[in-house]
C-alpha cells in the first residue's frame, strides 16, 4: 500500500505554536469510505477487511506517526520531546527527593517534639528531686535536733520517774503507817517498841510503794497482780517476824503458839500492805500518780 501524504500534518514554516488538538470520532460507514478512498488512490482492488474500524484506524495512525517522526524536518521536534521527557524524569526525581526530605523533616520534627516532652518531664523530675532533697535535709536537721535533745529528754524523764517513785513511796508509807497504828498501839508495851514498830512499817510500806509501781506498770486493772503483790509482801514480812521471835521448841504447845503468832502476824501485814495498795491504785486511777513508764 502506497502511503498517502497529508499536507496539513506537516509543520508550516514560520508557525511556532502547535496546532489545536482536534477530536476525531469514527464510525463504521466513515471507515468504509476512508478505506475505499485509500484503495482507489493506491489502484488496488477493494477487498473486505477483517479488522474492525478502531483497530484499522489505530494501525494507520501509528504508521503515519512513525513516518512523520522519521522525516528530517521533524527530528528537532523529536529531540525536544526527548529533552522534555528527560526534564520530566529529572523533575520526578527532584520531587521524590523533596518528598523524602519532607518525610525526614517530619521525622525530625517528631523527634524534636519528643525531646521537648522529655525535657519537660526531666524538669518536673528535677523539681521533685529538689523538693525531696529539701524534705530529706529538713528531716536530717530534725533528727539531729532530736538526737541532741534525746539525752536531755532521757535525763528529764529519769528525774520525773524518780519523783513519781518518791510520790508512790510517800503515799504507800503514809497509808500503811496509818493502817498499822491500831495494831502497833495494841501490841506496844512501851514508846520505844511503838516507835520501832512504826518505823519498820514506814520503811517497809515505802519500799512496797516503789515496788508496786514498777510491778503493776500500766496494767492497773489487773486485780490478781495487785493482790498478789500485797499478799507476797505481807507473807514475807510476817514470816520474818516469826523468825525474829522466840525459837521454836520441840513440843506441841510451842508449835501451836508460834503457828498462831505467825498467822496473826502475816494477816496484820497483809492488811497493812493491802491498804497501801488500795491507796496507790486510787491515785493511779485519779491521775494523782503516774504508773511506770510515764506517757510522753
Amino acid at each position: 500500500m502506497n502511503p498517502i501524504s497529508f499536507p496539513h500534518l506537516r509543520p508550516l514554516p514560520g508557525r511556532t505554536g502547535m496546532m489545536p488538538r482536534r477530536t476525531w470520532t469514527t464510525s463504521a460507514a466513515g471507515f468504509r469510505r476512508f478505506h475505499l478512498l485509500l484503495v482507489r488512490s493506491s489502484g488496488e482492488t477493494a477487498e473486505p477487511s477483517s479488522l474492525g474500524p478502531d483497530e484499522a484506524v489505530d494501525g494507520l495512525l501509528g504508521e503515519r506517526v512513525d513516518e512523520l517522526l522519521k522525516r528530517e524536518e521533524n527530528r528537532p521536534l523529536l529531540g525536544r520531546l526527548e529533552e522534555a521527557s528527560r526534564r520530566v524524569d529529572r523533575a520526578r526525581a527532584a520531587l521524590a527527593d523533596i518528598e523524602k526530605q519532607q518525610a525526614e523533616a517530619l521525622r525530625t520534627k517528631q523527634l524534636v517534639l519528643q525531646l521537648q516532652s522529655r525535657e519537660s518531664e526531666i524538669a518536673v523530675t528535677q523539681k521533685e528531686l529538689l523538693k525531696a532533697r529539701g524534705m530529706v535535709e529538713e528531716s536530717e536537721r530534725h533528727l539531729s535536733f532530736e538526737s541532741s535533745e534525746l539525752p536531755r529528754k532521757k535525763a528529764i524523764s529519769k528525774e520525773v520517774e524518780r519523783l513519781e517513785s518518791i510520790k508512790a513511796a510517800s503515799i504507800s508509807s503514809i497509808v500503811g503507817t496509818l493502817a498499822s497504828l491500831p495494831l502497833s498501839l495494841y501490841q506496844a508495851t512501851s514508846f520505844t517498841v511503838f516507835a520501832l514498830h512504826t518505823t519498820i512499817i514506814f520503811i517497809g510500806t515505802a519500799l512496797f510503794g516503789v515496788t508496786f509501781r514498777y510491778t503493776i506498770r500500766r496494767d492497773i486493772d489487773n486485780f490478781q497482780l495487785k493482790t498478789g503483790t500485797s499478799a507476797a509482801f505481807g507473807i514475807i514480812k510476817g514470816l520474818a517476824e516469826i523468825e525474829a521471835g522466840k525459837p521454836v521448841e520441840l513440843n506441841l504447845g510451842s508449835f501451836v503458839s508460834h503457828s498462831i503468832h505467825g498467822a496473826v502476824s502475816v494477816s496484820e501485814n497483809i492488811i497493812i500492805f493491802t491498804a497501801a495498795a488500795i491507796a496507790l491504785d486510787f491515785c493511779f486511777k485519779m491521775r494523782l500518780l503516774s504508773p511506770f513508764p510515764m506517757e510522753e
